[in-house]
């Protein structure tokens, strides 16, 4: 359990996250009159983004969906040795931002960071009303904020960690639409399990000993 407050990322580390997220997540921008003229890829609801998004912020939960991977595909040892690389440094603990369990699944408000890229004209966000409420936030990728992505993955050695982890998890559910991410999610018996309200716990140390359950034949074991 947490035994202090959640850590909290800075609001430029958000922002950075989520801008690599919708970057690397975007799919061609549909024939959608709300789209801005200048968008180059869209991000289909709040739902997957927060999902995608906890992934990063949680190594520990990336590597035992990594883990749930490799047992459906044991001839693939890249990903047993990705979760092994996530838990054997300090990842789990230096990079894990906790996110609190919604009715929906893991949530954190974004309209802060979201809001830093939505002024510098690099993502737009739009919705669709459902009665009187609103029904569905879309993203949309804009040529700025493409720009600044690359420029990040290019440019920026110390943000890599970002970009790196952003295409384990992006790559991970290629394919899934919103629901079937968020029922995937759900499959996890802890995160399934945490209280609405609460924050979600680590399972690091579940995780590690899932790894060694699931060692491959002479696969060589971390210092």
């Amino acid at each position: 359990m947490e035994t202090a407050g959640p850590r909290r990322a800075s609001r430029w580390q958000n922002a950075v996250r989520l801008l690599l997220l919708i970057a690397t997540a975007a799919e061609p921008v549909p024939m959608d009159a709300r789209a801005p003229a200048d968008a180059v890829g869209w991000v289909r609801t709040q739902v997957l983004l927060q999902k995608l998004d906890f992934w990063v912020r949680c190594p520990d939960f990336l590597a035992w969906e990594l883990l749930t991977e490799f047992e459906a595909y044991p001839d693939d040892p890249a990903l047993w040795r990705l979760a092994q690389d996530i838990l054997s440094s300090d990842e789990p603990d230096v990079r894990r931002y906790p996110m609190l369990r919604h009715r929906f699944g893991a949530f954190e408000q974004m309209d802060e960071a979201l809001g830093m890229l939505i002024e510098r004209s690099m993502v737009a966000k739009r919705h669709t009303p459902r009665g009187d409420q609103v029904g569905q936030h879309d993203y949309y990728l804009r040529e700025r904020g493409r720009e600044v992505a690359d420029t990040i993955v290019r440019e920026e050695p110390h943000l890599h960690w970002y970009v790196d982890r952003t295409r384990t998890v992006v790559g991970l559910v290629k394919g899934l639409g919103p629901s079937a991410v968020k029922s995937r999610q759900y499959l996890q018996r802890d995160y399934a399990d945490t209280p609405i309200g609460s924050y979600i716990a680590s399972i690091a140390d579940q995780a590690r000993e899932r790894l060694e359950q699931l060692r491959p034949p002479g696969a060589v074991r971390s210092r």
